[in-house]
């Protein structure tokens, strides 16, 4: 049997090979590897993608989260309000800071922040709230904006997942993910929807003054060679990987429209299954299912999953421990019990592959072995 991956980044390349390799071979020939000016080309095709005003790129998602909290002026002992139930980098870059996080819990269904907690984790240290699109779809945005301007907070998405999504206020406005707060951050790991071969990210802001002084920060704190007005950090999207960029943007939509329809045959395949809970799309969000995440329920997840590598089907837990039970953030003196639903997702939730060249007879395979457990 062929071998199934959760992405399949191969196949992906042989499809635009062409396109790729005479982008890489362009850079080469130039030799501009760093700053070059497939650089700019890119920032400038991804602003008029995504509706940003500016577009500044820098080494990785990780990267673009530290440099937005830079930017925004946020002082060590300050508070920024994160999900618990995210990937490490969301908080690692608060404390990094010598900024406390403050963890909030998540809506089961569709694993947002939850904004009915916000009130109850406000104090008068609170600076910032990160709202992450966790898996593909936007968060409540408009609730959050409302309330971070109701008490003079900033908000950065960390919209690393959910690249292509968009969001529709309720005034009929639409906005893609990343757009809409102070700063939205993202990531092109390999993996990624839009996802380059090696490492890099992005901020995005409609601020003129804002979009400068990241860009400083990114590079060093200079505001022109050799000159450094502020501290800054050396994070730079090289240029080979910009070039990558500039050509997988070209086919985002497609890709989207790719995984939206493998996410369409898992639903039809689990509807109504009292063992597998389907992804619950959000009503004011489109999902661009960086990944596809069922929710195991009345049986052991681990289980399944061990089921299933045995039978050549790959699949991931994102994420097997909340952030409030990782040993690192343990000082801050949350403890078991203090986020359930968090908790309650890192025991059920599983994801399956998904990816834009997947094979009709791949994701029937995957969907009959896992019917198959349960029988």
């Amino acid at each position: 049997m062929r071998s199934i991956q959760m992405v399949d980044l191969k196949s992906q390349y042989v499809a635009i090979k062409a396109e790729v390799d005479q982008a890489i071979q362009g850079v080469i020939d130039t030799t501009a590897f760093i700053n070059g000016p497939q650089v700019k080309e890119f920032s400038n095709a991804l602003a008029a993608y995504t509706g940003a005003k500016y577009v500044i790129t820098c080494g990785n998602g990780t990267d673009a989260l530290q440099i937005a909290m830079m930017g925004l002026g946020f002082q060590p002992g300050q508070e920024v309000i994160v999900p618990a139930f995210t990937y490490v980098a969301t908080a690692e870059v608060i404390a990094l800071l010598g900024l406390k996080p403050v963890f909030i819990d998540v809506i089961a269904d569709t694993y947002e922040l939850d904004i009915s907690q916000l009130e109850s984790k406000l104090t008068s240290k609170t600076v910032g709230i990160v709202p992450v699109h966790l898996y593909g779809q936007c968060s409540n945005m408009e609730e959050i904006l409302a309330f971070a301007a109701t008490h003079n907070l900033k908000v950065i998405e960390d919209t690393a997942q959910a690249i292509g999504a968009k969001y529709t206020f309720s005034d009929g406005r639409t906005c893609q993910a990343g757009t809409m707060g102070d700063v939205g951050t993202t990531s092109f790991f390999p993996s990624k929807n839009l996802g380059c071969y090696g490492d890099g990210g992005a901020m995005f802001t409609n601020d003129e003054k804002l979009a400068e002084k990241l860009w400083m920060i990114a590079n060093h704190g200079q505001k022109k060679k050799y000159n450094h007005h502020i501290v800054g950090v050396n994070s730079r999207l090289d240029t080979v990987q910009a070039a990558i960029l500039n050509v997988k943007l070209q086919h985002l939509d497609r890709y989207s429209a790719s995984r939206n329809q493998v996410a369409d045959k898992y639903d039809a395949a689990f509807a109504g299954h009292p063992n597998v809970k389907t992804p619950v799309r959000a009503h004011n969000s489109t999902h661009a299912f960086h990944q596809y995440t069922v929710q195991i329920e009345g049986v052991s997840r681990d289980e399944l999953k061990a089921y299933l590598a045995e039978k050549g089907v790959p699949s991931m837990v994102y994420y097997p421990l909340s952030l409030h039970q990782q040993v690192a953030y343990m000082d801050l003196g949350f403890k078991n019990g203090d986020f359930p639903v968090s908790e309650s997702l890192c025991l059920k939730v599983l994801s399956l592959p998904i990816h834009t060249e997947m094979i009709a007879d791949d994701q029937e395979y995957i969907i009959e072995t896992i019917k198959s457990f349960f029988e």
